[in-house]
């Protein structure tokens, strides 16, 4: 998930000298090939990395700072669906109209065996749609709730050995 600054590939782990490292190795035939003025090797120390981000993770759920975390956290979430989805959803709306309009049609007269039919296709299209709109919400990501997210964000602190829980109401 690291990604090197100079040419822009990821980076792989590494161990040297007993620590852990993040390395890019750009041979040289790539860099002359892709025009990137690259360093045989790019080290990154991982405590350099995970020391600032540990404390920022640290102070983010901090009682002062775990409501604004919260919310941070159900904005960041992907609003947009996809468009199987969009797709499903449409065609149900669709089948919904159409039956609205032959029951209005059966109620100004209209022949019921003719009716009848219509409806019969119509409902099998829209349990397809239903079929697959379940299908891709199986498979898309699922938005949280604020409620959601908060019940998962209850800390456990080790404090004087024992063990506090903090709530985002503070309890």
């Amino acid at each position: 998930m690291i990604y090197c600054a100079v040419c822009q590939r990821r980076m792989q782990g590494q161990y040297n000298h007993g620590a852990a490292y993040y390395r890019c190795r750009f041979p040289q035939e790539y860099a002359l090939a892709n025009e990137v003025e690259h360093p045989r090797n790019v080290y990154l120390r991982e405590d350099a990395l995970t020391d600032p981000l540990d404390e920022w993770l640290a102070s983010a759920f901090t009682p002062d700072h775990l409501d604004q975390t919260i919310t941070n956290m159900c904005d960041a979430q992907p609003t947009d669906t996809t468009p199987q989805t969009a797709a499903a959803q449409a065609t149900i709306a669709a089948c919904d109209a159409k039956l609205a309009q032959y029951r209005a049609a059966l109620d100004a007269g209209a022949d019921p065996a003719l009716v009848t039919g219509w409806i019969t296709q119509t409902q099998a299209e829209r349990t397809r749609a239903e079929a697959d709109l379940q299908t891709t919400q199986q498979t898309e990501p699922r938005r949280m709730s604020r409620s959601q997210i908060a019940e998962l964000v209850v800390l456990p602190r080790h404090v004087g050995g024992g063990c506090v829980t903090t709530r985002p109401d503070g309890s």
